[in-house]
């Protein structure tokens, strides 16, 4: 599915509701729609969806962060303002979700850069998902994770049910989905949702201390492990092994690689380039 580019002025208002801006070779994408707790209407997603890409292909780009203003991370998905058809066939949920929440959820997980989520408040339905597809979470203390979906008697879509089994088994999988709870970020911590908890004064500081020692570090051997990692969840040990073996035989061609190595003989520390 192809975005058609928005006219001008509507572009300078995409751009102000998710912004973004580069430095020190990390990515930062930040939600800035704190009055709708940073719901993502169709265009804003495409926009999320396209910075992935961008970051993935942009060599200057090594790193990213997930981040969001105000009290909400992400309240999870807005219709409004999604391509409208006069009439509802068979099959239109199914591929409004794949097309959309799916898409997005996607993106970071298939984002050749690690991303960090930076979560600054509630994320509740996709907006959770998209908190844990990332690779790294940090939340802030009043940070909460809420599976809604069964509160609006629904099923979990967005990759929830791909993601959560994945993360902490299928029995607290199951319990979150089924009871729709809300969990405090302390509570997410200890199952294994979230990385660090820190005051809500120091998320960015410590998003953007943990993105610039990634975007420091060897790139593509980030890059490939994210990969294996990923892929060893639905892998036998025997295709996780060859997998394995493969991407560092890939990965010993890289520059990276040869200056690790070389520092390591030569006793000092390295100076990787993303290359």
């Amino acid at each position: 599915m192809t975005a058609t580019p928005a006219p001008r002025n509507q572009q300078a208002s995409l751009d102000s509701l998710i912004r973004h801006t580069t430095d020190n070779a990390v990515s930062w994408i930040t939600l800035n729609r704190p009055e709708a707790m940073n719901a993502l209407t169709w265009d804003q997603r495409e926009r999320v969806i396209t910075l992935l890409g961008e970051a993935s292909a942009d060599p200057g780009v090594r790193a990213v962060v997930l981040t969001a203003t105000g009290k909400g991370f992400c309240a999870g998905a807005d219709l409004r303002g999604a391509p409208t058809s006069t009439e509802r066939v068979p099959g239109d949920v199914a591929r409004t979700i794949k097309q959309g929440a799916q898409r997005l959820v996607a993106a970071v997980l298939d984002c050749e850069k690690p991303v960090i989520a930076a979560v600054n408040g509630t994320a509740a339905g996709i907006g959770a998902h998209l908190a844990f597809a990332c690779d790294l979470v940090i939340a802030a203390e009043q940070a909460r994770f809420i599976e809604v979906f069964v509160r609006r008697g629904l099923v979990p879509d967005g990759g929830g049910t791909y993601l959560l089994p994945r993360l902490i088994g299928p029995q607290r999988a199951k319990e979150l989905m089924f009871f729709g709870d809300s969990l405090p970020a302390a509570d997410a911590a200890r199952m294994g949702l979230v990385n660090r908890v820190v005051p809500a004064d120091e998320l960015e500081k410590t998003a953007r201390e943990w993105a610039e020692r990634l975007a420091s570090g060897p790139t593509r051997a980030v890059a490939m492990t994210k990969q294996l990692v990923n892929a060893s969840l639905e892998s036998d040990r025997a295709t996780a092994f060859a997998a394995e073996a493969a991407a560092q035989e890939i990965n010993m061609t890289t520059a990276d690689a040869n200056e690790g190595v070389t520092a390591f003989i030569e006793r000092r520390s390295p100076s990787y380039r993303g290359r």
